[in-house]
C-alpha cells in the first residue's frame, strides 16, 4: 500500500501551490515538480523528497507520508523564501486537498530549515506529513 497514493498527493500539492494567488503573487509560475531543463529563476519552489509508511489498519489501507518541499533562491537575503515559505504553509494548512483518488486524512507541517550554499544560493526546506486512507 505505501506508495499507492504518493502520485495522488504529489498532484495535489502541486495543483494547490501552483494555482495559489498568494504563493504566485511571490514566486510567480515557478512551482515545479521536478527541476525544469535549462537556466532557472531566481526564485522557484520544488516539491521534493517523499517517504512512505504504511499506516493499514482494520478499517483500510493508509499510509503516512513525509514530503519535502524546498522554497529556493539566488536573493541575497532569506526574507522572500521566508515570505513564500510562509504562503506554502498557509496554503497547505487553509485547503482540504482533493485528491483524484483516496482520502487525506491530515496534512501537518513539521519543521523547515533555511540554508545558504556555499554557492550563495538560499535555501528553505519545508517539511510536512500527509495521512492518506484508500
Amino acid at each position: 500500500m505505501s506508495d499507492l497514493l504518493s502520485d495522488v498527493l504529489q498532484t495535489a500539492v502541486y495543483d494547490r501551490l501552483s494555482g495559489d494567488a498568494d504563493l504566485g503573487a511571490i514566486v510567480g509560475v515557478h512551482v515545479y515538480n521536478a527541476m525544469p531543463a535549462g537556466p532557472v529563476p531566481d526564485l522557484y519552489v520544488l516539491i521534493g523528497e517523499e517517504s512512505v509508511k504504511d499506516a493499514s489498519d482494520q478499517s483500510g489501507a493508509g499510509a503516512v507520508h513525509d514530503l519535502s518541499i524546498s522554497v529556493m533562491s539566488t536573493a541575497n537575503s532569506f526574507l522572500v523564501l521566508k515570505q513564500a515559505a510562509a504562503a506554502i504553509w498557509s496554503a497547505l494548512d487553509s485547503a482540504s486537498l482533493m485528491p483524484s483518488r483516496g482520502r487525506i486524512v491530515g496534512l501537518w507541517f513539521r519543521a523547515s530549515q533555511a540554508k545558504r550554499s556555499s554557492a550563495g544560493q538560499r535555501k528553505i526546506d519545508l517539511k510536512f506529513r500527509a495521512r492518506l486512507e484508500v
